[in-house]
């Protein structure tokens, strides 16, 4: 496939229902090969633009164009894509071979091919070895990585998936993070995946498009997005961090405008600890402050902080074996390196 055109390309995309507009004059391109995140809250429009990409939707205006070819007006059937949803739809009554092969058997491929080729993307996954077990005596994870065989048996050009791990438990689905990119890695097509968790998209995602109110907020890399997000929604939205008015920043910033600093950024010492020179260029800026509460949190330890200015802030701190640190009630000073504040106010 030419790789002279992007994989997607969206060009004033809307979809109104009644006076509700869930995905408004959006333009975005994704590139082949990649794997895109689309991220955000609930009612964002992220889960919209999947289905008007897949074709279950039909935009109320703007054109869907997959690998250059316009294909706005076309049935899902007739678009090189697939969809592996959050419920994975397996047929009770058919083994896993068959389960995967089953689009195959319905484009009119015969037996033998379709065995060899639902047997090569159970290989793909892993799962070669329980091909003739049903459904129901597979674990969540197994079930999951089946229904990632058959969506891509019939090699579609690009995959969309819909929360797909978002009915599994927190360590089945940190492991299946793992295991979703290493499967794209090796096919090599185009994934394009809708979550709301925001860890999730930072974990798989070459780039991600950060979704609010049916527009995208901020587009980037996960390292852009987090450490320099371009709105307060962002900043607040990907990750934890600490926010700062107008008025804020003036007083603790020193600095016009919305600002943000991420925990892990802050440096938490004794109050009575001599504070680093704000002057001569060193970068550094202190305030005093008092615990309001620590967090144990296992590799990390959230420590909750109530300026003498009246802001409330956190910080995170690694643990490193040994029990140090302030207690609640004690009196601290808070540290951080002025290239650690991030603007949030765009410019214009």
């Amino acid at each position: 496939m030419s790789q002279a055109h992007p994989a997607i390309r969206l060009t004033g995309l809307t979809r109104s229902f009644g006076s509700v507009t869930a995905v408004d004059q959006l333009d975005l391109e994704i590139a082949q090969g990649e794997f895109f995140s689309m991220l955000g809250p609930s009612g964002s429009g992220k889960t919209t633009v999947l289905r008007l990409i897949a074709g279950f939707e039909q935009p109320t205006s703007g054109t869907v164009e997959l690998f250059g070819e316009d294909v706005t007006k076309k049935a899902p059937f007739d678009r090189n894509v697939n969809t592996v949803f959050q419920d994975y739809a397996l047929f009770p009554h058919m083994n896993v071979l068959d389960n995967v092969g089953y689009g195959l058997r319905v484009r009119g491929v015969r037996k033998a091919e379709r065995r060899a080729r639902s047997m090569k993307a159970l290989e793909s996954v892993r799962l070669d070895h329980l091909a003739e077990r049903m459904p129901s005596q597979l674990s969540g994870g197994q079930r999951q990585r089946v229904a990632l065989a058959r969506a891509t048996v019939v090699e579609p050009a690009a995959l969309l998936l819909d929360e797909p791990l978002g009915a599994l438990d927190l360590k089945l689905r940190e492991q299946m993070q793992v295991e979703l990119k290493q499967i794209q890695r090796d096919l090599g097509i185009t994934f394009i995946f809708v979550t709301h968790d925001q860890e999730e998209a930072l974990t798989l995602s070459d780039r991600i498009a950060v979704f609010n109110q049916g527009r995208i907020e901020q587009l980037g890399t996960p390292a852009e997005l987090y450490e320099r997000p371009g709105s307060r929604f962002v900043a607040d939205f990907v990750g934890t961090t600490n926010l700062f008015d107008d008025a804020q920043s003036q007083q603790l910033l020193g600095r016009m405008g919305e600002h943000s600093i991420r925990p892990e950024r802050l440096i938490v010492s004794a109050a009575g600890n001599a504070p680093v020179s704000e002057e001569g260029g060193s970068g550094m800026r202190s305030a005093l402050g008092t615990v309001a509460e620590r967090i144990y949190l296992g590799g990390s330890t959230r420590i909750v902080i109530d300026l003498q200015g009246g802001q409330r802030i956190s910080a995170l701190e690694p643990n490193t074996g040994s029990r140090a640190g302030e207690d609640r009630g004690d009196a601290v000073r808070v540290r951080w390196r002025d290239e650690d504040v991030v603007s949030l106010t765009r410019a214009g």
